[in-house]
């Protein structure tokens, strides 16, 4: 929604604020200035208030990038709401830009007569040469028809903290609060969230927190003062079920999944992982969660990861590894290793942009052939996949409980921007989750290491201590039934044919496939991960237009639901959208080349736009 400004009304508080129905603010300037923590206390203000609401952070991947340049910007975008909000917005109603570089990276993301805020004391001849600008960059980028304001957010920064005694650094880095404070005043919110942070998070140092709230509440004043903010606004709690609610990044999610899932199927978890962007945080999560029981291990490479965890859940732990892509593909060997010995594992796969190190803060789906067919050998895994942050609790809880009640490994796709971005999340009791029960050898009786469940095909869980049920464990093909080491060549078949159809008949768990929108019709629109949130507001702006559309969004790829085929039937064209070249388009005319898939493809370490969306089926319906 576009913020409109009007002459001669009268200023600050004295008239009274403008309801809007949401706003996107776009936060933005060096990787120094703190923008992800400024966007991130925006949100969390705004979803104690009720508003529903989604981010998407945007880091720069130079860790060190000289000061004021294009390459060292970081973003923060928010979209709060009074409506239901699911994604962070294609355009910003207002930009903040800390400096010419942030504007420059983000000018074309401002709608159109948008709000843009400029710390102006940065805007000279030294920071436009350090962002390609040869004069002024609000001529250079158009932006004459836009509502600037011209802050001197730095120099108002120092003079509001001269009496305090820091040093410069520290009042310079508080400067991101004066830009918050000016929001804040923008949008009738409290200061008072912010402040209770400042409290908890400098506890030891009262210098800071006075520091911090200072400018904080300087910058709120400076923008009720101003001529150029005529008027404030307001944004009322969103109408969302009573409950219990927190804001939630998709990696925090992830692991609370995974330990809810260790907590019902009674089993202590082990996570073995190396570091990696945008995955690392999961580890860190789980690493402190020692009171919950958890046993973290920070390999020294992406294959000790994966070999301690195949280790721990040879040992009765419920065992996860995480990764990215390229830590993916040094896992593959291993992954092979925990299909022979058909061992429950998880393992996560944050995707971002490739090949090799490639984008490495950037999102992209283009791993998912990777997933599906990365290894040498028949080598099948079930594949799961999240879509929204919040819903990465539960199907990283879905991933641990089939693989440890089918004893396979379980890939869970996620990527950097379900990672990072955040969204209100209503607690899920574990009393709400579905039981697991891992199928353990009974220890009373005998024991083949291959024997099978008719129904599932799952072999039984012997761990080491229990007498009688000692068996061999490795990479070598096994005996279909007593697990000894085997070259027959009749039986390799049997056991490579079992284990593909042990994946198969995990169907019979999975949910049917769910079509939103329309139940038949002209076209459907099919997506699989993070594309979600813009796929179902696309629809449903679709729908407001008439258009005869629905969405069917996979979560389960591995096998896929059984009813795909079906619903692929309803629709009169398909149009798959996903963020790489059109891996999944490609998975799906594989196992259903009666059907004709078009494709919308983004490989830009950027999410969809709904415009971009909507403009390829109403060009797809046309033809």
């Amino acid at each position: 929604m576009h913020l409109t400004y009007e002459a001669n009304k009268p200023m600050g508080k004295q008239q009274k604020p403008i309801e809007l129905d949401d706003v996107t603010i776009r936060f933005s300037g060096d990787s120094g200035d703190g923008m992800q923590l400024t966007g991130t206390l925006f949100s969390n203000t705004s979803a104690f208030l009720g508003n529903d609401l989604a981010t998407f952070p945007d880091y720069p991947a130079e860790i060190r990038a000289p000061q004021g340049t294009v390459g060292g910007v970081s973003g923060f975008q928010v979209h709060v709401g009074h409506k239901n909000i699911k994604t962070p917005g294609d355009y910003a109603d207002i930009l903040v830009a800390m400096n010419p570089a942030a504007l420059k990276a983000n000018a074309k993301w401002v709608k159109m007569g948008g709000t843009i805020i400029l710390d102006v004391d940065n805007f000279n001849e030294k920071g436009f040469a350090k962002a390609g600008y040869r004069d002024d960059p609000i001529k250079e980028e158009g932006l004459e028809d836009y509502n600037i304001i011209r802050a001197p957010i730095t120099s108002l920064t120092k003079e509001s903290l001269k009496d305090l005694g820091l040093d410069m650094k520290s009042v310079v880095r508080s400067k991101n609060m004066f830009a918050l404070g000016m929001i804040y005043w923008l949008f009738n919110q409290p200061l008072k969230y912010t402040e209770e942070f400042f409290t908890n998070k400098f506890r030891k140092r009262p210098e800071i927190i006075k520091a911090n709230e200072k400018v904080l509440k300087a910058g709120y004043h400076y923008a009720d003062t101003i001529e150029a903010l005529h008027t404030s606004y307001l944004i009322r709690p969103a109408e969302i079920a009573k409950g219990n609610y927190r804001n939630i990044n998709g990696n925090t999610a992830t692991a609370w999944g995974l330990l809810a899932a260790a907590e019902k199927a009674g089993l202590q978890l082990f996570i073995g992982s190396y570091p990696i962007t945008p995955a690392t945080s999961i580890l860190e999560e789980m690493a402190a969660r020692k009171d919950l029981g958890v046993i973290s291990f920070q390999a020294e490479d992406e294959i000790a990861g994966i070999c301690t965890s195949i280790g721990a859940s040879f040992a009765g732990k419920m065992a996860v590894t995480t990764t990215s892509g390229p830590g993916l593909a040094l896992k593959s060997e291993a992954i092979g290793l925990a299909v022979i010995t058909e061992l429950p594992l998880v393992i996560v796969d944050v995707q971002r942009g490739g090949p090799s190190t490639g984008l490495p803060t950037k999102t992209e789906q283009s791993d998912l052939m990777q997933v599906l067919y990365g290894r040498n050998g028949e080598s099948p895994v079930a594949v799961v996949a999240a879509s929204t942050p919040s819903n990465c609790y539960y199907y990283a809880f879905m991933a641990a409980k089939i693989a440890l009640e089918h004893m396979c490994p379980v890939i869970l796709m996620t990527d950097g921007y379900l990672a990072n971005g955040s969204e209100p999340w209503k607690i899920m009791p574990t009393g709400e989750l579905p039981g697991i029960t891992p199928p353990f050898a009974d220890p009373d009786k005998e024991y083949e290491p291959y024997e099978r469940d008719p129904e599932t095909l799952v072999r039984k869980w012997a761990i080491p201590s229990m007498p009688g049920h000692e068996h061999r464990i490795g990479g070598l093909e096994k005996d279909a039934l007593k697990g000894t080491v085997s070259y027959d060549p009749v039986n390799h078949e049997v056991m490579t044919k079992t284990r593909a159809e042990k994946i198969r008949r995990i169907t019979k768990e999975i949910p049917d496939i769910e079509i939103e929108g329309d139940q038949d019709g002209d076209v459907l629109l099919v997506g699989w991960g993070s594309t979600y949130g813009h796929l179902a507001t696309a629809l449903e702006e679709l729908l407001d237009e008439g258009k005869k559309a629905g969405l069917a969004h996979f979560h389960y790829l591995n096998p896929l639901p059984l009813n795909t085929g079906e619903v692929l039937g309803k629709f009169k064209k398909i149009i798959v959208c996903e963020l790489n070249m059109g891996q999944f388009a490609g998975y799906l005319r594989m196992n259903f080349q009666q059907f004709t898939y078009h494709q919308l493809n983004k490989i830009q370490g950027l999410p969809f736009t709904v415009t971009e969306i909507k403009d390829a089926v109403n060009k797809l319906l046309e033809v």
